[in-house]
């Protein structure tokens, strides 16, 4: 097992130490969000319809690859939205449009960030920006890399749409609200025309991976119920986390324990009844470093826990397995609902975060439903370099089910030494990584860009 808590972090700790080193001129850090009024929900929502659109912007800094280097767009967007909470109860979070240039607005990615952080200020809409504050060292460093991989995406012409999908609190693991954020997300960049440009019938495919294939998985089951006009071409997921509880399990002591209390803070903003056991049950003297995750990111929160393990900081080590915990992780859980539309899913067998068999079950379910699933199980990987060597695959599906083509009907599942191997893969990657780098350069990005 890889003992590292991100391979991405580790690949890109030396040029970001170094990037935060270099001293820029008139350096401004945009206004934290939980300190600008735009991100603030408006009184009176319970009457206005979810996916409205309450206001919108340009983003007060330049959208930029670690918070240095300057992505150069056609365009990017900030609109504050109507949504729902986990409750079903009116709320507003951002929605972050990206427009490359030569943009086709008839397709859209809804791409869901694995932000898991119990803290507003983490918000992708935020994190994306020139100078943003990434609370803490490496803070928002998971959101900053997948900018990089979202570049393949902009490279095809697509609009990329990011949804704050924890709402405007920060509730990591309040998974309903996730489902109910991206598919309003939807809603207003469908109805963002005079704004944005997309087309109000663009075709739209969702894609993410470990938290961020959590808010898609739950907007792909909440969608013919709660959205069910809002229609979608297929979901591309990968490092999905099924099951709470056994994730939990799965990574309390190990490399990605930090992502504990960063969850427990994010699902208390949507049930006070789980702050208040926390408390009851933290010991004294743990309770400081736990509570850190109040106001840190994924990355610092993951940098500063590493291997611990949390139930013997608490006085009940069962409380999780327990009510009302026990109800709260499963009300969260996926394979609540069947969704109607095909899925690609990618999964690392060593998955540290997850266990592989819970991802397996979530397949069977969904096939045995009538769901079509293609089905990638990968040996080689962990749980964070298959966010990379996963990505390639993702490109070819997506493009087929954005230009109309419907992908094998029923499910196959096929276990692969790595997805490197796969042919797929050898098409793509060379231009996913030469793309990436001269982008990063200031190349505009978009199709029928040439080399700088």
């Amino acid at each position: 097992m890889n003992t590292f808590p991100c391979l991405r972090w580790v690949l890109f700790a030396v040029f970001v130490a170094f990037i935060q080193a270099v001293p820029i001129e008139e350096r401004r850090v945009p206004t934290l969000p939980t300190q600008d009024s735009f991100y603030t929900v408006p009184a009176g929502l319970d009457n206005v319809k979810p996916g409205t659109i309450l206001k919108h912007r340009e983003p007060p800094s330049p959208i930029a690859a670690f918070r240095l280097l300057q992505t150069n767009l056609k365009a990017s967007y900030q609109i504050l939205y109507r949504t729902s909470n986990n409750f079903g109860n009116s709320t507003a979070t951002v929605l972050t449009v990206l427009v490359p240039h030569n943009a086709d607005y008839g397709k859209v990615i809804s791409h869901q960030v694995a932000e898991d952080a119990g803290y507003a200020n983490c918000a992708p809409s935020y994190a994306l920006q020139f100078a943003s504050d990434d609370s803490g060292f490496f803070g928002t460093i998971e959101t900053q890399a997948e900018l990089i991989i979202l570049q393949s995406f902009l490279e095809q012409g697509w609009v990329v749409i990011v949804p704050d999908h924890e709402g405007p609190q920060g509730a990591f693991l309040a998974n309903k609200m996730a489902g109910h954020a991206v598919l309003d997300g939807i809603r207003a960049a469908l109805r963002s025309t005079d704004i944005t440009g997309v087309l109000s019938d663009a075709k739209v495919g969702l894609w993410g991976y470990s938290g961020g294939s959590v808010a898609s998985t739950f907007a792909a089951e909440l969608q013919p119920t709660y959205a069910p006009e809002v229609k979608i071409a297929g979901a591309a997921i990968g490092g999905l986390v099924p099951n709470i509880a056994n994730a939990v399990n799965a990574i309390n002591g190990g490399a990605f324990a930090g992502l504990i209390p960063g969850g427990i803070v994010g699902l208390s903003h949507e049930y006070p009844v789980l702050e208040q056991l926390i408390e009851d049950q933290l010991l004294p003297e743990y309770k400081d470093q736990f509570y850190k995750a109040r106001t840190q990111c994924l990355g610092t929160n993951i940098v500063e826990n590493p291997f611990v393990d949390f139930y013997r900081r608490v006085r009940d080590p069962t409380i999780f397995s327990s009510e009302p915990a026990k109800s709260i992780m499963a009300e969260n859980s996926q394979g609540r609902a069947v969704p109607e539309i095909p899925f690609f899913v990618y999964k690392s067998i060593n998955d540290q975060v997850s266990p592989v068999a819970d991802a397996d079950k979530l397949v069977r379910w969904y096939c045995d439903n009538g769901v079509s699933v293609e089905y990638v199980r990968d040996f080689v990987s962990e749980h964070a370099t298959l966010a990379l060597t996963g990505t390639p695959l993702v490109l070819p599906w997506l493009t087929m089910v954005l230009n109309g083509e419907q992908p094998s009907d029923g499910c196959s599942t096929k276990s692969v030494a790595t997805s490197l191997l796969d042919p797929r893969t050898a098409r793509v990657l060379p231009n996913f990584i030469l793309d990436a780098l001269v982008d990063l350069l200031g190349r505009p990005v978009g199709p029928g860009g040439v080399l700088l």
